[in-house]
Protein backbone atom coordinates (compact mmCIF):
# COMPACT_ATOMS: atom_id res chain seq x y z
CA UNK A 1 0.00 0.00 0.00
CA UNK A 2 1.38 3.43 -0.95
CA UNK A 3 1.72 6.35 1.47
CA UNK A 4 -1.24 8.03 -0.24
CA UNK A 5 -3.41 4.93 0.21
CA UNK A 6 -2.41 4.56 3.86
CA UNK A 7 -3.12 8.24 4.46
CA UNK A 8 -6.56 8.00 2.85
CA UNK A 9 -7.36 5.00 5.04
CA UNK A 10 -6.38 7.06 8.10
CA UNK A 11 -8.44 10.06 6.97
CA UNK A 12 -11.48 7.88 6.20
CA UNK A 13 -11.41 6.49 9.73
CA UNK A 14 -11.19 10.02 11.19
CA UNK A 15 -13.36 12.29 9.05
CA UNK A 16 -13.82 15.83 10.38
CA UNK A 17 -10.94 15.26 12.85
CA UNK A 18 -7.67 17.20 12.60
CA UNK A 19 -4.56 15.00 12.56
CA UNK A 20 -1.14 16.58 13.06
CA UNK A 21 1.44 16.13 10.34
CA UNK A 22 3.91 14.85 12.89
CA UNK A 23 1.41 12.33 14.26
CA UNK A 24 0.57 11.11 10.77
CA UNK A 25 4.25 10.74 9.89
CA UNK A 26 4.89 8.67 13.01
CA UNK A 27 1.82 6.50 12.48
CA UNK A 28 2.68 5.79 8.85
CA UNK A 29 6.47 5.61 9.46
CA UNK A 30 7.21 8.19 6.78
CA UNK A 31 8.65 11.71 6.67
CA UNK A 32 6.64 14.92 7.08
CA UNK A 33 7.52 15.70 3.45
CA UNK A 34 5.99 12.40 2.34
CA UNK A 35 2.82 13.24 4.26
CA UNK A 36 2.63 16.65 2.59
CA UNK A 37 3.08 15.09 -0.88
CA UNK A 38 0.37 12.50 -0.18
CA UNK A 39 -2.02 15.21 1.04
CA UNK A 40 -1.40 17.22 -2.14
CA UNK A 41 -2.01 14.12 -4.29
CA UNK A 42 -5.34 13.47 -2.56
CA UNK A 43 -6.36 17.11 -2.89
CA UNK A 44 -5.60 16.91 -6.62
CA UNK A 45 -7.97 13.93 -6.81
CA UNK A 46 -10.77 16.04 -5.36
CA UNK A 47 -10.59 15.21 -1.65
CA UNK A 48 -11.46 18.29 0.47
CA UNK A 49 -8.56 18.14 2.95
CA UNK A 50 -8.15 21.20 5.14
CA UNK A 51 -4.68 22.15 6.37
CA UNK A 52 -4.39 24.44 9.41
CA UNK A 53 -1.18 25.52 11.12
CA UNK A 54 -0.76 23.91 14.56
CA UNK A 55 -3.88 21.77 13.99
CA UNK A 56 -2.87 19.58 11.08
CA UNK A 57 -4.91 18.02 8.30
CA UNK A 58 -8.60 17.14 8.20
CA UNK A 59 -10.72 15.30 5.63
CA UNK A 60 -14.11 16.98 5.48
CA UNK A 61 -17.21 14.87 5.89
CA UNK A 62 -18.76 16.92 3.09
CA UNK A 63 -17.52 14.69 0.28
CA UNK A 64 -18.72 11.73 -1.73
CA UNK A 65 -15.76 10.08 -3.45
CA UNK A 66 -15.68 6.34 -4.07
CA UNK A 67 -12.61 4.58 -2.64
CA UNK A 68 -11.54 1.17 -1.41
CA UNK A 69 -10.59 2.72 1.95
CA UNK A 70 -13.97 4.44 2.24
CA UNK A 71 -15.83 1.21 1.46
CA UNK A 72 -13.73 -1.06 3.67
CA UNK A 73 -14.29 0.96 6.85
CA UNK A 74 -18.00 0.01 6.80
CA UNK A 75 -17.61 -3.69 5.89
CA UNK A 76 -18.27 -6.65 8.13
CA UNK A 77 -15.05 -8.13 9.49
CA UNK A 78 -15.26 -11.35 7.47
CA UNK A 79 -15.14 -9.48 4.14
CA UNK A 80 -12.95 -6.51 5.09
CA UNK A 81 -9.83 -8.04 3.54
CA UNK A 82 -11.38 -8.75 0.14
CA UNK A 83 -9.43 -7.06 -2.64
CA UNK A 84 -11.17 -3.92 -3.92
CA UNK A 85 -9.92 -2.02 -6.97
CA UNK A 86 -11.41 1.42 -7.70
CA UNK A 87 -10.79 2.84 -11.16
CA UNK A 88 -11.52 6.26 -12.57
CA UNK A 89 -12.63 4.83 -15.93
CA UNK A 90 -13.21 1.27 -17.17
CA UNK A 91 -14.58 0.00 -20.45
CA UNK A 92 -16.67 -2.59 -18.60
CA UNK A 93 -16.13 -3.67 -15.00
CA UNK A 94 -17.71 -7.06 -15.77
CA UNK A 95 -15.24 -7.66 -18.60
CA UNK A 96 -12.32 -6.59 -16.39
CA UNK A 97 -13.35 -8.94 -13.58
CA UNK A 98 -13.84 -11.82 -16.05
CA UNK A 99 -10.26 -11.29 -17.20
CA UNK A 100 -9.06 -11.38 -13.59
CA UNK A 101 -11.16 -14.48 -12.89
CA UNK A 102 -9.47 -16.30 -15.76
CA UNK A 103 -6.11 -15.30 -14.25
CA UNK A 104 -7.07 -16.94 -10.95
CA UNK A 105 -8.25 -14.07 -8.75
CA UNK A 106 -10.08 -15.39 -5.66
CA UNK A 107 -13.71 -14.97 -4.70
CA UNK A 108 -14.48 -11.52 -3.38
CA UNK A 109 -12.25 -9.65 -5.84
CA UNK A 110 -14.05 -6.51 -6.92
CA UNK A 111 -13.63 -3.70 -9.45
CA UNK A 112 -15.51 -0.41 -9.22
CA UNK A 113 -15.39 2.48 -11.67
CA UNK A 114 -16.58 6.07 -11.65
CA UNK A 115 -17.32 5.79 -15.37
CA UNK A 116 -17.72 3.06 -17.99
CA UNK A 117 -17.14 3.62 -21.69
CA UNK A 118 -18.65 0.28 -22.79
CA UNK A 119 -21.00 -0.68 -19.96
CA UNK A 120 -23.42 -3.49 -20.78
CA UNK A 121 -26.84 -4.57 -19.56
CA UNK A 122 -28.91 -7.67 -20.21
CA UNK A 123 -29.39 -9.01 -23.75
CA UNK A 124 -26.31 -7.14 -24.96
CA UNK A 125 -27.79 -3.70 -24.42
CA UNK A 126 -25.52 -0.77 -23.56
CA UNK A 127 -25.65 0.60 -20.01
CA UNK A 128 -25.38 4.37 -19.64
CA UNK A 129 -22.47 4.96 -17.24
CA UNK A 130 -21.57 8.67 -17.04
CA UNK A 131 -18.66 10.03 -15.04
CA UNK A 132 -18.91 10.61 -11.27
CA UNK A 133 -22.70 10.27 -10.93
CA UNK A 134 -23.00 6.52 -10.48
CA UNK A 135 -21.48 3.35 -9.05
CA UNK A 136 -20.43 0.69 -11.56
CA UNK A 137 -19.16 -2.42 -9.80
CA UNK A 138 -18.46 -6.08 -10.51
CA UNK A 139 -17.86 -8.80 -7.95
CA UNK A 140 -16.16 -12.16 -8.54
CA UNK A 141 -17.88 -15.17 -6.96
CA UNK A 142 -16.66 -18.77 -6.89
CA UNK A 143 -19.46 -20.72 -5.20
CA UNK A 144 -18.80 -24.41 -4.72
CA UNK A 145 -21.00 -26.87 -6.61
CA UNK A 146 -23.50 -24.30 -7.92
CA UNK A 147 -25.80 -25.58 -10.65
CA UNK A 148 -27.28 -23.24 -13.26
CA UNK A 149 -30.49 -23.20 -11.20
CA UNK A 150 -28.60 -22.09 -8.09
CA UNK A 151 -26.56 -19.58 -10.09
CA UNK A 152 -29.77 -17.78 -11.09
CA UNK A 153 -30.26 -16.90 -7.41
CA UNK A 154 -27.24 -14.60 -7.45
CA UNK A 155 -29.13 -11.94 -9.40
CA UNK A 156 -32.21 -12.04 -7.17
CA UNK A 157 -30.12 -12.02 -3.99
CA UNK A 158 -28.32 -8.96 -5.36
CA UNK A 159 -31.61 -7.22 -6.19
CA UNK A 160 -32.80 -7.61 -2.59
CA UNK A 161 -29.42 -6.49 -1.20
CA UNK A 162 -29.44 -3.39 -3.42
CA UNK A 163 -32.95 -2.49 -2.28
CA UNK A 164 -31.96 -2.89 1.35
CA UNK A 165 -28.83 -0.76 0.84
CA UNK A 166 -30.80 2.02 -0.86
CA UNK A 167 -33.44 1.96 1.85
CA UNK A 168 -30.86 2.07 4.65
CA UNK A 169 -28.69 4.82 3.18
CA UNK A 170 -31.34 7.01 1.52
CA UNK A 171 -34.51 6.11 3.46
CA UNK A 172 -36.28 5.87 0.10
CA UNK A 173 -38.51 2.91 -0.77
CA UNK A 174 -36.89 0.63 -3.36
CA UNK A 175 -38.88 -1.75 -5.57
CA UNK A 176 -38.00 -4.55 -8.00
CA UNK A 177 -39.17 -4.98 -11.57
CA UNK A 178 -38.62 -8.64 -12.36
CA UNK A 179 -36.00 -9.83 -12.64
CA UNK A 180 -33.10 -7.45 -12.19
CA UNK A 181 -34.14 -3.79 -12.21
CA UNK A 182 -34.47 -1.67 -9.06
CA UNK A 183 -36.79 1.35 -9.02
CA UNK A 184 -37.05 4.36 -6.70
CA UNK A 185 -39.87 6.93 -6.98
CA UNK A 186 -41.17 5.07 -10.04
CA UNK A 187 -37.94 5.19 -12.05
CA UNK A 188 -35.11 2.74 -12.65
CA UNK A 189 -32.02 3.50 -10.57
CA UNK A 190 -30.16 0.20 -10.80
CA UNK A 191 -29.55 -2.66 -13.20
CA UNK A 192 -27.91 -6.01 -12.47
CA UNK A 193 -26.05 -8.28 -14.90
CA UNK A 194 -24.74 -11.66 -13.73
CA UNK A 195 -22.48 -13.60 -16.09
CA UNK A 196 -21.12 -17.07 -15.45
CA UNK A 197 -18.56 -19.56 -16.69
CA UNK A 198 -19.53 -23.23 -16.39
CA UNK A 199 -17.36 -26.33 -16.26
CA UNK A 200 -18.36 -28.34 -19.35
CA UNK A 201 -17.45 -31.63 -17.69
CA UNK A 202 -19.38 -31.20 -14.44
CA UNK A 203 -22.00 -28.72 -15.62
CA UNK A 204 -21.37 -26.69 -12.46
CA UNK A 205 -20.53 -23.01 -12.15
CA UNK A 206 -16.80 -22.30 -12.30
CA UNK A 207 -17.25 -18.63 -11.41
CA UNK A 208 -19.79 -15.83 -11.66
CA UNK A 209 -19.32 -12.11 -12.19
CA UNK A 210 -22.03 -10.05 -10.53
CA UNK A 211 -22.29 -6.61 -12.13
CA UNK A 212 -24.30 -3.79 -10.59
CA UNK A 213 -24.82 -0.28 -11.93
CA UNK A 214 -26.46 2.33 -9.69
CA UNK A 215 -27.52 5.85 -10.69
CA UNK A 216 -26.59 7.66 -7.48
CA UNK A 217 -27.18 11.18 -8.85
CA UNK A 218 -28.68 12.70 -11.97
CA UNK A 219 -25.98 13.34 -14.60
CA UNK A 220 -25.27 16.95 -15.44
CA UNK A 221 -27.80 17.99 -18.03
CA UNK A 222 -30.06 15.05 -17.19
CA UNK A 223 -30.38 11.61 -18.76
CA UNK A 224 -30.41 11.23 -22.56
CA UNK A 225 -33.84 11.70 -24.16
CA UNK A 226 -34.32 7.99 -24.76
CA UNK A 227 -33.68 7.21 -21.07
CA UNK A 228 -35.29 10.17 -19.30
CA UNK A 229 -38.83 8.69 -19.21
CA UNK A 230 -37.65 5.69 -17.19
CA UNK A 231 -34.23 6.46 -15.65
CA UNK A 232 -33.89 8.07 -12.23
CA UNK A 233 -31.36 8.47 -9.43
CA UNK A 234 -31.27 7.41 -5.79
CA UNK A 235 -30.55 10.92 -4.50
CA UNK A 236 -31.84 14.25 -5.69
CA UNK A 237 -29.05 16.19 -3.94
CA UNK A 238 -25.42 15.46 -3.07
CA UNK A 239 -24.91 13.42 0.09
CA UNK A 240 -22.00 12.80 2.45
CA UNK A 241 -20.11 9.58 1.67
CA UNK A 242 -23.19 8.05 0.01
CA UNK A 243 -21.32 6.00 -2.61
CA UNK A 244 -19.06 4.22 -0.12
CA UNK A 245 -22.01 3.58 2.21
CA UNK A 246 -24.18 2.20 -0.61
CA UNK A 247 -21.47 -0.20 -1.78
CA UNK A 248 -20.54 -1.43 1.69
CA UNK A 249 -24.15 -1.87 2.79
CA UNK A 250 -24.89 -3.78 -0.40
CA UNK A 251 -21.90 -6.08 0.18
CA UNK A 252 -22.80 -6.67 3.83
CA UNK A 253 -26.38 -7.58 2.89
CA UNK A 254 -25.52 -9.61 -0.21
CA UNK A 255 -22.92 -11.76 1.53
CA UNK A 256 -25.38 -12.41 4.33
CA UNK A 257 -27.72 -14.08 1.81
CA UNK A 258 -24.95 -15.66 -0.27
CA UNK A 259 -23.25 -17.31 2.70
CA UNK A 260 -26.57 -18.70 3.96
CA UNK A 261 -26.24 -21.62 1.55
CA UNK A 262 -29.54 -23.00 0.26
CA UNK A 263 -31.62 -20.73 2.47
CA UNK A 264 -34.33 -18.85 0.60
CA UNK A 265 -34.96 -16.24 3.29
CA UNK A 266 -34.27 -13.51 0.75
CA UNK A 267 -37.20 -14.65 -1.43
CA UNK A 268 -39.83 -13.14 0.86
CA UNK A 269 -37.90 -9.85 0.81
CA UNK A 270 -37.89 -10.07 -3.01
CA UNK A 271 -41.67 -10.60 -3.06
CA UNK A 272 -42.27 -7.67 -0.70
CA UNK A 273 -40.47 -5.32 -3.08
CA UNK A 274 -41.90 -6.62 -6.36
CA UNK A 275 -44.23 -4.07 -7.96
CA UNK A 276 -45.45 -6.40 -10.73
CA UNK A 277 -47.53 -8.81 -8.63
CA UNK A 278 -51.19 -8.33 -9.53
CA UNK A 279 -50.40 -6.33 -12.66
CA UNK A 280 -50.93 -7.10 -16.32
CA UNK A 281 -47.62 -7.42 -18.13
CA UNK A 282 -46.21 -8.34 -21.50
CA UNK A 283 -43.87 -11.32 -21.38
CA UNK A 284 -41.19 -11.59 -24.06
CA UNK A 285 -39.10 -14.70 -24.68
CA UNK A 286 -37.61 -16.24 -27.82
CA UNK A 287 -38.95 -13.35 -29.94
CA UNK A 288 -42.52 -14.09 -28.85
CA UNK A 289 -44.68 -11.80 -26.69
CA UNK A 290 -47.70 -12.71 -24.59
CA UNK A 291 -49.95 -10.79 -22.23
CA UNK A 292 -50.53 -12.14 -18.74
CA UNK A 293 -51.28 -11.17 -15.16
CA UNK A 294 -48.59 -11.79 -12.54
CA UNK A 295 -50.18 -13.76 -9.70
CA UNK A 296 -47.07 -14.37 -7.60
CA UNK A 297 -43.38 -15.24 -7.33
CA UNK A 298 -42.24 -18.75 -6.41
CA UNK A 299 -39.34 -19.91 -4.21
CA UNK A 300 -36.93 -19.65 -7.15
CA UNK A 301 -38.08 -16.06 -7.85
CA UNK A 302 -39.79 -17.16 -11.06
CA UNK A 303 -42.92 -15.29 -12.07
CA UNK A 304 -46.22 -17.11 -11.65
CA UNK A 305 -48.42 -15.82 -14.45
CA UNK A 306 -51.99 -16.33 -15.63
CA UNK A 307 -52.92 -15.96 -19.30
CA UNK A 308 -56.24 -14.60 -20.62
CA UNK A 309 -57.45 -18.17 -21.32
CA UNK A 310 -57.02 -19.03 -17.64
CA UNK A 311 -53.92 -21.20 -17.97
CA UNK A 312 -51.02 -20.59 -15.61
CA UNK A 313 -47.28 -21.22 -15.73
CA UNK A 314 -43.89 -20.25 -14.29
CA UNK A 315 -42.03 -17.67 -16.36
CA UNK A 316 -38.29 -18.02 -15.72
CA UNK A 317 -36.43 -16.69 -18.73
CA UNK A 318 -37.02 -13.54 -20.73
CA UNK A 319 -38.15 -10.04 -19.87
CA UNK A 320 -41.35 -8.22 -19.03
CA UNK A 321 -42.88 -4.82 -19.61
CA UNK A 322 -45.60 -3.35 -17.42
Amino acid sequence: MTTKEKLLELFESSRDVYLSGEGIAQKLSVSRAAVWKAVKALQNEGYPIDAVTKKGYCLSNQTDILSAQGIRKYLRSEIQNNEICVMDVAESTNASVRDKANMGKPEGYMILANEQTAGRGRLGRSFFSPKDTGIYMSLLLRPGNYSSKQAARITTMAAVAICEAIEEVSEEKAEIKWVNDVFVRGKKVCGILTEGAFNLESGLLDYAVLGVGINVYQPQGGFPDELSPIAGAVFQEKQNDAKNRLVSTFLNRFYGYYHAGDSTDYVEEYRKRSFVIGKQVTLTAFNESKNAVVVGIDEECRLLVKYPDGTQECFSSGEISV
